[in-house]
């Protein structure tokens, strides 16, 4: 059975100190504001409300943690680069999300969606830079694929998968929709295949 299938939420959490104890491997996901993390996430889960999403873009300002039955745990970081969110507020994010990259042992994989229609923004290239130290699989969503044709969206993964080429960063690269489940069931099935990796594969 799916891991996603078991997610239940388990706790938010403000500051590093509030983190979960740390319990098997970790799947983080992280993206820009109302890039559709959230609907990615419900739909791996095959679920409809799991992982709520606003209309009001760096809503989310918790890192919120989700047990996958009892082998893995899911965290889903807050958006980032909201640029009309408070210096100050921006300031909590980025020290948040810094130490859970940074201080997480059992960050075992890492999903960064993008917007398909434009990927690898600034603040998409700033995000990566923070993962080169991290030991941790990487695996880049360009997400809502839906809204391009065929032809340019495979211009749009050859373009993306060069680019990080040439950046020398480590990634796998998927077009990905949860309106219409592009590689929705392939994700899915890449994610869980490195969470049951034996750990120091």
């Amino acid at each position: 059975m799916s891991l996603f299938q078991h997610a239940r939420f388990l706790v938010s959490a403000a500051k590093p100190h509030d983190f979960p104890p740390e319990r098997g491997p970790e799947l983080a996901f992280a993206g820009r504001s109302n890039v559709g993390k959230s609907s990615a996430i419900n739909a791996l889960a095959g679920r409809k409300r799991l992982a709520f999403f606003s209309k009001t873009p760096g809503r989310t300002q918790t890192i919120n943690f989700f047990d996958l039955g009892d082998q893995a745990r899911l965290a889903d970081l807050p958006g980032y680069g909201y640029a009309t969110a408070p210096q100050a507020l921006r300031a909590s994010w980025d020290a948040l999300i810094g130490g859970y990259l940074t201080g997480r042992r059992s960050l075992a994989v890492v999903v960064v969606l993008m917007d398909a229609r434009r990927p690898l923004t600034a603040n998409d290239r700033r995000f990566l830079e923070w993962l080169r130290p991290v030991g941790a699989r990487r695996l880049v969503l360009l997400s809502k694929s839906d809204k391009l044709s065929r032809a340019e969206g495979a211009k749009v993964l050859a373009n993306t998968r060069a680019a990080l080429d040439k950046a020398a960063m480590t990634a796998d690269v998927m077009l990905f929709s949860s309106k219409n489940a592009e590689n929705v069931a392939q994700a899915r099935a890449l994610l869980e295949s490195w969470l049951r990796e034996p750990v120091g594969t």
